[in-house]
């Protein structure tokens, strides 16, 4: 974590020194912050953070647009159809704009219609089990399937999620089958039931349950273990190297928007994430602080879009109905 702080207060500096900044007059009237999910989602919750902060740090209002359904795809699109004076900003969770291309043909280019200003926030998911089942590891939920073919199924919070196309990658590693169980969010009471056996849910929604032991976690999705489950391995490191499903969360505006505006959005993101009171927030949500340039936001969803693309085409997904 202090790595972290270190190179975002770096990275800080030096936009701040951008003279460009300090040019434009923006915003000189509220700003609209759209969400692709409904009140009380991760993706609004986040998104709410830094509205407020950047309500703050601007002395203008932010005002956060629930534009809500098809997996955050109809905010992204209103985003995209938006016109680039810097008034209208999407804050977009990951699979609308990395997932949903390969399963729908969409209104907007995730990477043409768009200027990527950052990515402010990564959350692994955990893959978890249900206690009675003879499974204490990775390595054990593998061998389990393999020896009980057609018996395992797996619950997400939906078709086309990150968690969804991480069981599925997970499953084409491995060499095993497991039914995919969408759920319209946390499927977390079912496993402790045993009604679906396994899932893969969010670290923030899921880790308390594992620290309590109602569940058993047994790996993250992410490439890097979280430090708020510092014990708990990665999938990477247990035999799948390179192996990385999370959600993140990104901050983007129409194509056209003036640079010096996308510098600002993005010096008073860095300095939300390099808050220690907001550091605690996020930590407590299972939330790692990214900070990423645009170019390096812009360079992540062209490389995944056609990594879940494979996955999709392998595992014959369809979208929901």
């Amino acid at each position: 974590m202090h790595s972290i702080v270190r190179w975002l207060a770096a990275a800080l500096l030096a936009l701040a020194g951008h003279s460009a900044v300090a040019q434009t007059t923006w915003p000189d009237k509220p700003v609209r912050l759209v969400v692709g999910f409904t009140a009380g989602s991760a993706t609004d919750v986040t998104g709410r953070m830094f509205a407020q902060k950047f309500g703050e740090a601007w002395s203008q209002s932010v005002i956060v647009d629930n534009v809500s359904g098809n997996s955050g795809a109809i905010g992204v699109d209103k985003v995209a159809k938006a016109q680039p004076d810097g008034y209208t900003l999407m804050w977009s969770g990951n699979a609308a704009i990395t997932i949903l291309p390969s399963l729908q043909t969409l209104p907007f280019d995730p990477l043409k219609d768009f200027e990527h200003i950052s990515t402010a926030l990564s959350t692994a998911s955990i893959v978890f089990v249900n206690n009675e089942l003879p499974v204490k590891s990775l390595a054990d939920l593998v061998a389990y399937a393999k020896a009980n073919p057609g018996k395992l199924s797996y619950g997400s919070p939906g078709v086309g999620t990150p968690q969804h196309v991480a069981g599925e990658l997970l499953c084409r590693l491995a060499g095993i089958k497991m039914e995919h169980i969408p759920y319209r969010g946390a499927n977390l009471s079912d496993v402790m039931s045993g009604v679906v056996p396994v899932g893969i849910q969010n670290s923030g929604s899921t880790m308390p349950f594992v620290r309590d032991g109602r569940v058993r976690g047994l790996a993250l999705t992410s490439l890097k273990r979280a430090s708020a489950a510092p014990d708990l391995p990665t999938v990477a490191e247990l035999g799948y190297p390179g192996f990385e499903a999370t959600s993140w969360f990104a901050l983007l505006a129409p194509k056209g928007t003036p640079q010096p505006i996308l510098d600002k959005v993005r010096a008073a993101s860095l300095k939300v994430l390099a808050d220690p009171e907001m550091q605690a927030k996020f930590a407590a949500l299972g939330l790692e602080p990214v900070g990423s340039t645009g170019a390096e936001t812009k360079a992540a969803i062209a490389a995944d879009i056609p990594k879940w693309a494979k996955v999709i085409q392998d595992a014959h997904i369809k979208p929901a109905n």
